[in-house]
């Protein structure tokens, strides 16, 4: 990922990528969901690596995508140009003079997504799919967490706020 972020629970990252978190850069970024009780931003994407240690049901499923979610905590000055679902990006993450704070600017074909946060994130609801001939992620997902697995077979609709606004 970058190391200007601290990932609260990158556990959950280590026992997927022996190597370390996988990059930022090339990810398909599916969702943008802000928050104002956060005030937060979270970011649904589909990492560009599938991992070298997936759960066995995802191996003997054929899976070939692992989709999860990015939030950002304590967001401002935050601005959008141009968005239509889904776009390729890349996200570069810069440390700014406040103490913990950190410039955020996603960009993708026709599209950029620019905010300061805190440089602590959280990152979840991670799954895995197959992709469709489209680069379409509809369809059924296999979660890691159980209880994601339980709620959900698949991704659900943007107003789950559940889904979109927890990690």
């Amino acid at each position: 990922m970058t190391d200007d972020l601290l990932v609260a629970n990158a556990e959950l990252l280590r026992d997927l990528y022996s190597d370390g978190l996988p990059s930022l850069h090339n990810i398909r970024l599916r969702s943008v969901n802000l928050n104002w009780r956060g005030p937060a931003v979270t970011l649904r994407m589909d990492l560009p690596d599938f991992p070298d240690e997936p759960p066995e049901a995802w191996r003997q499923a054929g899976l070939d995508t692992v989709q999860c979610q990015l939030q950002f905590l304590a967001v401002e000055h935050i601005r959008l140009q141009g968005w239509n679902p889904p776009v390729t990006a890349r996200i570069d993450v810069t440390r700014i003079s406040r103490e913990r704070r950190v410039r955020v600017q996603v960009t993708g074909t026709g599209m950029r997504l620019e905010f300061t946060s805190s440089s602590t994130v959280l990152i979840g609801h991670f799954s895995a799919f197959a992709r469709r001939a489209d680069g379409s992620d509809g369809g059924r997902h296999q979660f890691l967490r159980r209880i994601d697995g339980i709620r959900h077979s698949g991704i659900p609709d943007m107003n789950e706020k559940v889904f979109y606004e927890r990690i």
